[in-house]
């Protein structure tokens, strides 16, 4: 554990936080069916108070999503500071080898345009990404406005800030951050999902601790320093949390009041700007209240959770005062959260039939031409993934007394990991799509045909539900489904769709199609129980 720690206060009360207001918000978020991870509350440079949903704890780190691209918005701001480039530097100046045919809009492009999301550029989503040289396919994707004109909440543009730094400097980012920014706050070096060359993705995959979002928010609450140490540049605090970018066609207050350099200007009625990602992850200042709240968890519908946090917060500061003690049983009560606990169950005599045997499963072809096979990683894991892993086959159970140990593959890559029978979790590794993941898993006996695991990579938002049906003549039927649930996911992309389309028509349409996605993407399949073992399968891939 690091030695560079936020201070902890005596009470939320000491510093002037109502903590009645906190467990109300708890409360909140659990009859708002809103999934909270973590929840941090920092005022006056001291933690008010913290808790963890269990199985999420204060050690391990948490998918941040487009946290990172405030992430890469600081780095920049660190390269503005030494003079490694400025706002005004263009992009082909620093990949020149794309100016000989520049158009007039690739020609005026600079850094700024890309960190307050004005490029102009408009890049195709749906690529995999695996198959592409992504500096490449950004510098030659088409325009739908001139750059500075428009704003528009493009992934690639703080890629290619990230793709700049590293030409640049001929450092990774986290190479490049770890002296100014990681090491000086105690931050572990963190995992960050980089393209094929080892450039991060900017714009997405940096896992963090809750502590950790809340130091650097911290940092620019307070004007760049941390303990009394200038971190971050003062000016760069100040500057990346203004309105730069008019947003107002956005479909929420809080996504219409403002866009700085990778922060989010909130629609509050007291000063407020945030770092946000996807899922409902989120890092706010309250500038007028000297205050910090970090949220992380698995809300698809970001608004919703944000109105559940205004709903009790900046008003958590002014009652603070009024009330004037600590809530009954405060720290019990955020002590013992738990969000997901496995249960027992009895066993079942199918297992003496299916120990060791060989389960191949049938690709889904359409999945796989969608590019999104079937994955023990849930899909709110895979979508933002450069290799998408998948195609579920080649199963073995093997039961004891308390775990069942349950190993398949996916493409070239085999995993194997113990699931807790006993109704408690054990604690695995798998490594897919060329990433490690530390999961939690848990398996019960529904009836003596039927078998529920539950995988949890624990450092992601989300929980994948596999439910085995074992028939007659060998018979397997796998439906899979996760968390959070694909018909939230649906309602959350069918809700952007209004952000992408300009035709109401269109909107239609693109939200009756997205209405099929669930089926589409978690459909039940079909295998066999073979009399194959494992030694046959290692025979198979050396032969």
């Amino acid at each position: 554990m690091s030695n560079v720690i936020i201070p902890r206060a005596e009470s939320p009360e000491a510093v002037g936080v109502s903590s009645k207001c906190i467990l109300d918000l708890i409360e909140d978020f659990k009859n708002s069916d809103i999934e909270m991870h973590s929840l941090m509350v920092i005022r006056h440079g001291k933690v008010a108070a913290e808790c963890y949903n269990y199985p999420f704890s204060a050690e391990r780190p948490h998918a941040c999503y487009s946290i990172s691209k405030s992430i890469t918005s600081t780095a920049i701001g660190f390269a503005v500071s030494e003079g490694i480039l400025s706002l005004d530097t263009r992009l082909i100046d620093i990949f020149p080898e794309y100016k000989e045919k520049a158009d007039e809009n690739l020609k005026q492009l600079t850094i700024e345009h890309l960190v307050s999301m004005r490029s102009g550029k408009n890049t195709d989503i749906l690529k995999n990404k695996a198959k592409i040289d992504w500096i490449d396919d950004y510098m030659k994707s088409p325009w739908y406005a001139k750059p500075g004109t428009d704003f528009r909440y493009v992934n690639e543009n703080i890629y290619m800030l990230s793709a700049s730094l590293h030409r640049l400097t001929g450092m990774n980012m986290r190479d490049f951050l770890r002296p100014r920014l990681f090491e000086p706050l105690g931050i572990d070096y963190p995992f960050w999902e980089t393209d094929q060359n080892g450039i991060e993705a900017g714009g997405w995959g940096i896992y963090l601790k809750t502590e950790d979002i809340a130091k650097i928010m911290l940092c620019y609450a307070q004007g760049g320093k941390f303990e009394g140490k200038q971190i971050i540049p003062e000016e760069w605090t100040k500057v990346a949390t203004m309105k730069h970018a008019d947003n107002s066609l956005g479909t929420s207050k809080d996504a219409s009041s403002g866009y700085g350099y990778c922060f989010w200007i909130c629609g509050t009625d007291t000063p407020a700007y945030r770092c946000e990602g996807m899922f409902s992850q989120f890092g706010i200042v309250f500038k007028d209240y000297d205050a910090v709240l970090v949220f992380t968890g698995a809300e698809p519908m970001t608004q919703k959770t944000l109105d559940c946090i205004w709903r009790h917060f900046p008003a958590a500061f002014d009652n603070a005062g009024k009330e004037g003690f600590v809530a009954e049983n405060f720290s019990e009560a955020i002590s013992n959260l738990v969000l997901d606990r496995p249960s027992a169950g009895d066993r079942s005599g199918m297992e003496k039939r299916l120990e060791g045997k060989v389960i191949k499963m049938r690709k889904k072809l359409l999945l796989n031409l969608v590019g999104y096979p079937m994955s023990v990683l849930p899909l709110t894991v895979t979508y933002m993934t450069t290799d998408k892993a998948g195609n579920i086959d080649n199963i073995i159970f093997n039961f004891g007394d308390d775990v069942c140990q349950f190993s398949w593959s996916e493409g070239d890559e085999r995993n194997k990991i113990p699931c807790g029978m006993d109704g408690k979790y054990r604690e695995g590794l798998m490594y897919l799509g060329g990433i490690k993941y530390k999961v939690l898993a848990a398996a019960k006996w529904k009836s003596d045909n039927e078998l529920i695991l539950d995988i949890r990579p624990v450092e992601t938002i989300a929980k994948r539900r596999l439910f085995f049906t074992f028939k007659d003549k060998n018979k397997v039927v796998m439906t899979p489904a996760s968390t959070p649930d694909v018909k939230n996911i649906t309602n959350f992309i069918k809700d952007g769709a209004k952000d992408i389309f300009s035709n109401k028509f269109v909107v239609m349409l693109a939200q009756k199609i997205i209405d099929y996605l669930p089926a589409i993407v978690e459909p039940v399949h079909k295998g066999k129980v073979t009399n194959k073992t494992v030694e046959d399968l290692h025979r198979e891939a050396h032969s």
